[in-house]
């Protein structure tokens, strides 16, 4: 999936065929230099994982090569997009189309293509981006998914941590940055629409936000901080989707 190529001509070491005397023995390899390409494969596997958007890799038309954490999490029943025996393909019969003809375009014509999926209240938005190496006539094609949600709920809740909001603050921010209004809010806490309005201002005031744009703006750019520790899944799907492709390139 990823060209090592660098890496391993970095880490080749050769070992002299004689030591001089005097001179001291080479030291062995590290293993780091003998597994320098799997090891680089996972750390990028697991750096996808911790990106805050949903990357497919497709390859031979609609065949999942590679996806990520946040890719698995959004292809729910909920999504446009599906999973079904290896092959990404979309949940509603009128967006099958398009797909297919964007992912095409990408792969036999280098074209890049943004394409909105789904109905009403579930539409995303999709990037189909081509990809190609140099030094191969293989050709890849990256499925970019658009984000449902401003921001991730834990990046949510540090932002707060670091603004020092109250645990009542902190609901309404999240429950803001995730599209509930002010009025929605107050109803759902079970609490007058001022006091929604008052917490607000008290938010806005200690983040420094002009209004409630300038304060999601300030949300929607934060890096995305995961609960639990992505490297351990990634070491147990080695015999897995993901890496089925990539042993199958391999040889």
């Amino acid at each position: 999936m990823f060209d090592t190529t660098p890496v391993r001509e970095a880490f080749r070491y050769t070992r002299p065929s004689t030591v001089m005397p005097g001179i001291p023995a080479p030291r062995q390899a590290t293993v780091l230099e003998r597994d320098a390409g799997p090891v680089v494969l996972r750390w990028l596997a697991a750096t996808l994982d911790e990106l805050d958007y949903g990357i497919v890799l497709l390859f031979e038309g609609m065949r999942v090569f590679h996806l990520n954490e946040a890719a698995r999490a959004e292809l729910d029943e909920r999504h446009p997009l599906l999973l079904s025996a290896g092959e990404l393909n979309a949940s509603a019969s009128r967006d099958a189309v398009p797909l297919r003809s964007a992912i095409a375009d990408a792969a036999s014509r280098g074209m890049r293509r943004l394409l909105t999926l789904g109905e009403a209240g579930e539409r995303v938005s999709i990037s189909v981006v081509p990809l190609g190496a140099a030094d191969t006539c293989l050709r890849a094609v990256l499925i970019l998914l658009g984000k449902r949600n401003v921001c991730e709920s834990l990046s949510a809740l540090g932002f707060a941590r670091s603004y020092c909001l109250t645990d009542a603050e902190t609901r309404v921010l999240v429950a803001v940055c995730n599209g509930v209004s002010p009025a929605q809010v107050a109803k759902q806490s079970g609490v007058a629409l001022s006091t929604v309005r008052s917490q607000i201002g008290s938010i806005r005031s200690k983040t420094g936000a002009e209004n409630i744009r300038a304060l999601l703006r300030q949300v929607a750019v934060l890096p995305p901080v995961k609960s639990v520790p992505l490297t351990r899944r990634i070491e147990q799907k080695r015999d897995t989707l993901d890496f089925v492709g990539l042993s199958a390139i391999q040889r």
